[in-house]
């Protein structure tokens, strides 16, 4: 196996959920070498691929679907702080995360949609209606284990900024 396949698949090994563009730069290849190893390791099953809301995260084939979304959505940092303020507090309003988050109830309600859909949290019937951690324990695991990268950061302040000027 070439080197740099070697190094792609250690890479996403350390770092589970890493998205597409994160390896390229993390380990200074060209993105076209990126996309073909990462495409040969999925296809050979060394690597595991889980499309999340509109990104390819890269795991170890060793976690299984449920975690890959759930680290995906852990290294984006508004979905983070919505996990983290879950694991917390526990059960809470939709209203209430973002007001403590200080973020749009649009921004609020789209993250929980998704994180809904993952299976990552889990929604009531009651109205009014509160959302709470569907795995607690293992989603403490993986908060301890992942955080989310610079650059995920900065797109999530990035719509943070703009839906602050549509309020």
């Amino acid at each position: 196996m070439p080197d740099t396949r070697t190094r792609v698949r250690r890479h996403v090994r350390e770092t589970p959920g890493v998205h597409f563009n994160r390896v390229g730069r993390d380990l200074d290849i060209a993105t076209g070498q990126a996309q073909y190893h990462l495409r040969r390791l999925v296809r050979d099953d060394e690597v595991a691929v889980e499309r999340v809301a509109g990104r390819a995260h890269y795991f170890d084939p060793t976690f299984d679907p449920w975690e890959r979304r759930a680290i995906a959505f852990l290294r984006r940092e508004t979905a983070r702080g919505i996990l983290l303020r879950l694991h917390a507090e526990g059960p809470t309003r939709p209203t209430t995360l973002a007001s403590d988050l200080d973020l749009a109830r649009s921004t609020i309600a789209w993250h929980v949609s998704n994180l809904v859909d993952a299976g990552t949290i889990e929604k009531s019937a009651d109205r009014p209606m509160t959302v709470e951690l569907a795995r607690p324990e293992r989603t403490a695991e993986l908060l301890d284990a992942v955080s989310p990268s610079l650059p995920d950061r900065l797109v999530d302040r990035f719509v943070r900024t703009v839906d602050s000027l549509f309020e």
